[in-house]
Formats: C-alpha cells, structure tokens, sequence
C-alpha cells in the first residue's frame, strides 16, 4: 500500500549474510535527511519452526540465504516526496521514489446495482494527483451476521472482525495469519432482512466489520484513478435469502460445471509415491486391505522444470523440437517411471483415476538445458510471459519473487495464445497416456503491482484473477479431448466457481487444523465453490495421532471431495505417509485400517446421493456442503453451534472436532424433525442434543420426510 499521512512508513531490504550494517539514506521533498540506521530482522518460516519436509525446507533455505533489514519513517504529511537508498558494507541500493498520500472527502458517489446500503461521505487517498484508494461504509444492525468472502479459515462470522481479500501463498496456519489462498469481495449478510454484497474488483479489497465502528462495515478498495470516477468499482447489492443472493452473485461470476460421479470416490496421494513402483504398490494396497480409491493423484512424477514429462524420460527427437506424443519419449526401463502408459493402463482397470501435478513456473535454477531451455526460449520469443517493469522503465519477463521455485519465469495464462501455447505442451498427457486431470497447484506466484499482463492489465488487478485463468486453460484441455474439466486447484478468486474442484491447501496434523479446514469449507461454499474438500488430518509434519486421523476422515466422509494427502519427506524413517496402513504401523494400531474401510464404505454408499444432490446444488444455486444459514437463516440459535452442516438437502453433519471428546452438543433445527442416523431415534427440532460417537463415525441427523429413503446408507445389517 502507499504510504499514508499519519501512519508510519516501514521500509526494508533483504541482503546476504556477509551485510553486517545498512543504513537508510533519504531526502524529503529534496531536503537531505539524517541518515537512520536499519535493524536487523529474523525471518520466521510461516507456519513451520523445524524441517517438516520439502515445502519446510525450502521456505528454511530462503530464510536462511537472506535476512531482512528494517526501519520506519514518521511525521510525514500528505503530497511529500520520499527519496530513498540503502547503504551498506557491500554496497548501495538504486535510489527509489515514492509519494505519501492523504485521506480526503470526496463529492463522488460509489457506483452500486441493487438497494444500496453504502452511507454519505465517500473518502479517496490522494497525493493531489493520483488516487490509489477509496474508502466508504455500509451499514449494518447488531442482528446481522457477516459470513463468506471465499474460503476464510479463521472464522465462520466475521461480525467484529477484519477481512483482507489479498490473494495469498500461505504455507500452513492459515486460520492463525488471517490469510488464504481463496478470497473474495463477496458475503453474505444474514440475521435481518436477508442480503448480501461483491465487490465488483480483484485489487485488494480490505473490510473493517464492525471492529473500529459498531453497525458499520468500513471498505477500503485499492484503485487506479485521478479523480474521474470511472476507476470506482461496482459495489452489487444482492437481496433475499442466502440461496437468492448466492444465485444472483453465480449468475454474474458464473456457476459450477457439473463433474463426473467419480470425483466423490476417495482421492489418494503422497509426495514420495515418485516412481511407477510406488505408485502401483499403494494403488495395490487399496485394493489388499479392500479400501477403494476412485483418484489417485501423482504428485512426484515430472523433473520438475518443466513440468510436462516424466523424470527420467529421454526425448527421442531432437533438442529444439517439441515433443508432440507419448511415444517421442524413451522411458528408461530402470528409471522412476519405465513404462507410464501401462501404469495408467494398470490403474484404469482397477477404476482409479490418474491426475497429475502441476506448477504454472518454468524453472530458472538452475540454469535451463535441453527441452526447459527450449521451452523458455520459446515463451520469450512468443511473448507468453508475465512482464514487469525494469528499474530502467522497461519491460522484462517477471521472476518469481516466492520462496518456492524462486525466480522462475510465469506463463500470462490470461491470454488465449498463451494459454494454448502452455497447455499443448501437456495434450499429449491427455491423449497418449489418458490422463483424467490435473492437480492445478500455485496460482499465488504473481506478486507485485508493477506486473504487466498481455491485455494491459496491471498486477494489483490481474495478479489475484491469475488462478481463475490457470484452473480454465487446463479445464479447456481436458474438454478439448473429450474428458470432464476436472482440475483439482488450491488458489482461486470470484470467477473460479465455474473451473474445477478444490482443496484448502497446505496445513499441519493438528487439531486447530481441524477446525480452521471445517471453517475454510464453510465459507468456500457459501461463495459458490461446491466441489471442496481438505487434507485428512493434515498433509504436513509428523502423523496425526489416530484419534485425529479418523476423526478428520469421518467428517471429510461428508464434504464433496475427500482425500488424503502426505507432504515429502526426504524417505526419511519412519514414513509420514498418510495411508491408513501407515498411521496404523506407526502408532502399532491395527484398528485404524478397519475403522477407516467402515468410514469409505460409508462413503462409497454416499457417492450416488454426492451426486445427485450436487447435480441439484448446481441448478438452484444451493451449495452441497450447505452452511446452516443457508438452510435456517431465521434460526438465531444456528451462531451458537459451529461445525456442523448440511450435506444436500437432507443429511445434518455434525463432527466431532475436540481430542479426546466422546460427544458433542447439536443443534437440530427449528420446525423440523430429525432421525438419528446411528439410533433411528426421532428427534423434534428446535433444541441442542447430546450425541455421542465412535472414533470412526459423526453425528448425522437426517430429515425425517427423507429417513425411509436415506435409511440404508447408515444402517446397512
């Protein structure tokens, strides 16, 4: 953000560790300042203090590379000048020039569609000449809940909260940072008279919800205007019921596509399943221990510059050209992956389906060679990379500024050409091999304002609608063979409702985990993302314990996608594979293998209701893993009990999510009644009750008109 009057200015710079001292040099408004002294900074590895895996170290090795240096400047007014350079030991910075800008009162109304509820007395931040921001406020009443703005893991009611739709890479703890992989400016607002709102932006919207000022919602929207008001964003009011309001934000944004049934099958993966061997051992697994898989997810399987073939693979044609299909490869028979057709071959007639990883990078470290080298050379001659502005004005291809994959090149998937160019080099893995979909990971490497798309667009409005158009290039790949657009994506924003399915993204095996992923899905849903699901008991660190496990499993049973999911470890010993077999030999608890066969069979059951009633969700507008507002928005006592859902429109879920609790307290409905699940007991609606449940198993409540119907899901002797 530019610095503001009367707030203090934090400036810093990353050096090497030889940096022993920097200093600030600076001038304001031409004037000559004293020299201030920076402090050095300890860089914190986000979510993670020790080497949890790959992902840990690579965010350990970059900390360690660097330190950052820090100071702040004061008393600074609206329309100064700041000229400033670091200096140090090793050398001096470029000099760098910013302006400080002031709130003022505006005469300018923001531009709304529906009933407004935006109060007098717009304010935009200016230098005098550019306007970079405005602020305004919207009323609320004390009844009102605000939920939603995409997938938020902190919280399920924002009401006296801060919301910030900055599009985000954050390595684990989510809920803890406030920050997500998924925002959106769009919420419901549900307590009154029933309503909702979107910010019609991908800049950086930030909500102030009560917190500084009761009964008001304070919006401060990042913009790129003077002071015409053609820059003011569209504020959209939406009224009626949250299934009305969430219909009319789909119909403007676009709806969910419909994906095949398999997709609600159990979908399995690990990091260090990297060679054919592997792979067919734990898909071979599955089926000795009779726990069916419908996805199996190959995460390890490419070199991992390039992304489009197999490690080990020797192309066949020559350097320069570019491979067309399958068989312009040579698979090494005592390499990783020495015949990958059969592998999926192998894994189709045991009715799993094959996805595979992707990055949307060109790795740059270290230096490209032989077909990455080609590839780079092509998406500069092409013109299909994100551009940044050089320190000279000028136009060069952006580095990636992120810890993982540092300094690699970006493909503008933004535009068609590009788009096309990128994913051709990957039809042949559709094609040839008969590769049912991709694991679309990333999004989140565009950073920086300066950034310069192929449209013209800037990055402070591009860089957050980069992973809408990387999870649509490869869902138009997938379609353009003749296969479902089932893309399996960690970063989205307001337009991805309509490509794909969607995880919550890296997170530890711990129990707040637990929580954040059930609040992560909640909002996710309620904002129009109905193919949804998290990592079982976390992806990261050491294994969940097996309470944690299976309960996390149990409850994942009743979310759209379930799977399971291990980061890599280096093969070290013990595995921290999340297999059930492995949590079961670690913790010496042969149960867990059976408990967990008795929660997929449950599943397995499921998947016809997942996917008729998904096919319903998608018609009205009314998500499959449904918040208890959107089916109850007049029952007060539905903010008193958290973590519970409906699944369609039938099923109650209400998991367990506390360790070492046997049971908990749920809310059935007002004017209804509810059949336990487990007992067959009928229950009237309107009151909390004491349910209790094995490990392996969550309190379900079904409608009582849909009991008969539903009835041999759960009791099956």
């Amino acid at each position: 953000m530019d610095p503001v009057a009367g707030a203090a200015l934090t400036l810093g710079v990353r050096a090497t560790e030889e940096v022993s001292a920097v200093l600030l040099e600076y001038q304001v408004d031409g004037l000559q300042q004293t020299s201030l002294p920076l402090e050095r900074t300890v860089r914190k590895s986000r979510g993670e203090s020790v080497d949890g895996g790959h992902l840990a170290s690579a965010q350990a090795k970059l900390a360690n590379a660097a330190s950052g240096w820090t100071t702040q400047l004061t008393a600074l007014v609206a329309g100064n000048t700041v000229k400033y350079r670091f200096v140090s030991n090793s050398g001096n910075t470029r000099w760098f020039i910013t302006s400080v800008f002031g709130w003022e009162e505006s005469s300018l109304e923001a531009p709304t569609t529906g009933k407004s509820r935006i109060t007098p007395g717009l304010q935009v931040l200016t230098d005098g000449e550019a306007v970079t921001a405005v602020r305004f406020k919207i009323a609320i009443t004390q009844d009102e809940h605000i939920t939603g703005f995409g997938e938020r893991f902190e919280a399920a009611d924002f009401t006296g909260g801060i919301v910030d739709t900055i599009l985000f890479e954050q390595y684990k703890n989510q809920g803890l940072e406030g920050k997500t992989y998924m925002p959106m400016s769009f919420a419901h607002v549900v307590g009154g008279s029933g309503w909702g709102f979107w910010m019609d932006s991908y800049r950086r919207v930030h909500f102030d919800i009560g917190r500084s000022e009761k009964g008001t919602i304070i919006v401060t929207l990042d913009v790129d205007g003077d002071n015409d008001r053609d820059y003011l964003p569209v504020t959209h009011f939406f009224d009626g019921s949250p299934n009305e309001v969430l219909h009319q934000f789909l119909t403007k944004v676009g709806k969910p596509e419909e994906l095949p049934e398999w997709v609600f099958g159990l979908w399995a993966s690990g990091n260090e399943w990297n060679t054919q061997a592997e792979v067919l051992h734990q898909a071979n697994l599955h089926q000795e221990t009779k726990i069916p898989i419908a996805n199996l997810v190959i995460e390890a399987w490419s070199d991992e510059s390039t992304f489009t073939v197999f490690r080990d693979s020797k192309l066949v044609t020559e350097v320069g050209s570019e491979p067309e299909k399958l068989s312009d490869f040579d698979f090494p028979a005592h390499g990783a992956w020495p015949n990958p057709k059969v592998m999926v071959d192998t894994l189709h007639s045991q009715g799993v389906k094959v996805h595979l990883w992707q990055i949307p990078l060109l790795k740059m470290r270290p230096h490209p060679k032989g077909l990455l080298a080609t590839q780079v050379e092509q998406a500069i001659r092409g013109n299909h990379l994100i551009m940044e502005e050089s320190p000279e004005g000028k136009a060069r291809p952006y580095r990636n500024r992120g810890w993982w994959f540092p300094l690699s090149l970006m493909p503008d998937l933004s535009d068609r050409e590009s788009a096309e160019w990128w994913t051709e080099k990957r039809r042949y893995l559709v094609r040839d091999l008969g590769i049912d979909g991709f694991k679309t990971d990333g999004g989140e490497h565009a950073w920086g304002s300066e950034l310069i798309y192929k449209n013209g667009g800037r990055g402070d409005e591009m860089n957050g609608q980069f992973p809408v158009f990387y999870a649509k290039a490869y869902g138009d790949l997938l379609r353009s063979e003749g296969r479902a657009p089932v893309t399996f994506s960690r970063a989205g924003n307001v337009g991805s409702q309509a490509h794909g399915a969607f995880w919550a993204g890296d997170e530890n095996s711990t129990w707040e985990a637990f929580r954040w992923s059930i609040n992560a899905g909640l909002n996710a849903t309620a904002s129009g993302i109905f193919y949804w699901g998290w990592d079982i008991a976390g992806f990261s660190g050491e294994i969940p314990s097996a309470e944690l496990y299976l309960r996390s499993a149990a409850a994942a049973c009743f979310v759209p996608i379930m799977q399971y999911h291990s980061e890599f470890n280096h093969h070290r010993k013990p595995s921290r594979d999340r297999t059930p077999w492995n949590i079961a030999d670690r913790l010496d608890d042969p149960t867990v293998v059976e408990r967990f066969r008795n929660i997929i069979e449950l599943r397995e059951r499921l998947r016809p209701y997942l996917f008729a009633q998904a096919r319903k969700a998608i018609a009205l507008s009314r998500p499959l893993m449904r918040p208890m507002f959107f089916e109850f928005p007049e029952d007060k006592k539905i903010w008193e009990s958290r973590f519970q859902w409906m699944l369609g429109e039938s099923i109650l879920v209400a998991p367990i999510v506390e360790e070492g609790a046997v049971s908990r307290d749920v809310l059935l409905p007002d004017s209804e009644k509810w059949v336990d699940s487990q007992t067959g007991e009928v229950f009237h609606g309107g009151q909390f009750v004491s349910v209790s449940a094995e490990v392996d198993s969550v309190p379900t409540f079904v409608r009582q008109e849909h009991w008969l119907g539903l009835k041999n899901l759960f009791v099956t002797n």
